[in-house]
């Protein structure tokens, strides 16, 4: 059955005894207090080939529009020591195409048919995807299945990317604030998980990337076992699994690496992490370990992040910024990927500005976060925000793509998309607290300073 648009949908259902006597009688409601249920709801259609290629169909005829994604289970954290970077040299190598689609035409031959592409590295997968005009699904499936199976090694193009990947460190780590802060926060908190080290890589490891590393990191991680694509859009779907069959039907699996990642012990102790750069203010982070994706915490810490630090009337903007005028930018952030991850708080300082106020400052209202619950409007408000947030990425055929791969690769499921919002919606401010008083304590807490020379 063909979908539209309008199939999707996202049901705000009101319960029989949703509004209260008061507000029955006024007429009027308010929205704290109504009982509601939420629930996004599209079709899907999935199954897998012969060789284990996990495949996603989504219809959708609102837009003459077709976005296919293609995702590996591979990130950073499947990489070794001495060898890290390469699951995102790897997808810079991508780029450097086929016989059939060399790279000096592949990103042209996109264009031309009216589309566009790109790619990502995350710490637990790679994602590539092509958004185009309907009538070029064909296409996509040939050049992505040519490039699953038949990339092209040459010493002198690996040679050229190496540099091109190594000025992307120096640009986005070693030359920025935050990211040397990111960085150094992660090696702070992970001590054994393979989140330690950068998605990026370090210099040294990117230099010694051999030939043998690369063709066998492709050999083992870029097989259709490994892999999800997922099509989403202006399609007829018995074309598309007839092309799919075509296409990527006689490409073999291959045995893959068992999935072992060491579990970090508990902290007992505040870590300290002090760094020196030429800078006119102080830049802090304070973080905590956390839940990983699909945990029950996970919704409340997202809702945390937005109470603390999500926009103007955030309290540690009102604090930071507009009271104690400390601050130029606070934010709050809950990074939950698919094993335990943390929660931060980041603070830039005015120029001149203590340290030991602002530190203090960060303390006091994560202290406050632990003693007390916060209102049932201010959680409301971050409830709002956020599912908003989630729906309004929804409405868009790339976002729905993107949605499907992610949550297929990260718990195996897709339909975990589904149960989001009612479960955000389930968050009680005694939750909020509990999450609180079990993560954000002080001997469990990093703290990261960037701080002016001198």
């Amino acid at each position: 059955m063909r979908v539209s648009f309008l199939a999707f949908s996202l049901i705000l259902l009101f319960s029989k005894n949703a509004l209260s006597e008061e507000a029955k009688q006024s007429g009027s409601a308010d929205v704290s207090k109504i009982d509601f249920k939420q629930e996004i709801q599209f079709n899907v259609e999935k199954y897998k080939l012969d060789n284990g290629l996990t495949v996603l169909l989504q219809e959708d005829h609102s837009s003459p529009i077709v976005s296919f994604h293609q995702w590996f289970r591979v990130g950073s954290k499947d990489e070794k020591p001495g060898r890290t970077g390469l699951a995102h040299f790897f997808e810079h190598l991508m780029f450097k195409g086929t016989d059939k689609y060399p790279g000096s035409k592949l990103d042209y031959i996109i264009q031309a048919n009216g589309g566009d592409n790109n790619a990502f590295t995350s710490n637990d997968y790679t994602g590539y995807y092509e958004n185009m005009p309907s009538g070029k699904l064909e296409l996509v499936l040939d050049i992505e299945s040519d490039r699953m199976r038949n990339l092209l090694f040459k010493q002198e193009e690996i040679n050229s990317e190496r540099e091109v990947v190594k000025e992307e460190r120096r640009m986005r780590t070693e030359n920025s604030v935050y990211g040397e802060l990111r960085e150094v926060l992660f090696s702070t908190l992970f001590k054994v998980h393979p989140y330690k080290w950068p998605v990026v890589g370090y210099m040294k490891d990117l230099n010694a990337a051999s030939m043998d590393d690369i063709k066998d990191f492709y050999r083992v991680h870029y097989a259709p076992n490994n892999a999800v694509i997922v099509i989403a859009g202006d399609f007829d779907p018995s074309k598309a699994k007839s092309w799919i069959q075509k296409y990527y039907g006689n490409i073999k699996p291959q045995p893959l690496p068992e999935r072992k990642y060491s579990s970090e012990p508990e902290q007992k102790g505040q870590r300290n992490v002090t760094i020196h750069r030429n800078v006119q203010s102080t830049t802090l982070a304070v973080a905590f370990k956390a839940s990983q994706a699909g945990d029950s915490d996970t919704y409340a810490f997202d809702l945390l992040s937005n109470i603390l630090g999500e926009g103007t009337s955030s309290r540690l903007y009102k604090r930071l910024v507009y009271r104690d005028q400390l601050a130029t930018s606070v934010s709050a952030y809950a990074y939950t990927p698919q094993n335990p991850g943390f929660f931060s708080v980041t603070v830039t300082s005015k120029p001149g500005a203590s340290d030991g106020n602002i530190t203090q400052a960060v303390f006091a209202e994560l202290y406050k976060i632990r003693a007390y619950k916060v209102s049932e409007e201010e959680l409301q408000k971050a409830k709002n925000q956020i599912m908003k947030s989630y729906v309004d990425g929804l409405k868009t055929i790339s976002g729905k793509a993107y949605a499907l791969a992610s949550n297929e690769v990260l718990f195996g499921d897709y339909r975990n998309l589904f149960k989001d919002l009612d479960e955000y919606a389930q968050v009680t401010p005694e939750r909020i607290q509990q999450v609180a008083k079990k993560y954000l304590t002080p001997e469990k807490r990093s703290v990261v300073r960037v701080i002016p020379k001198g």
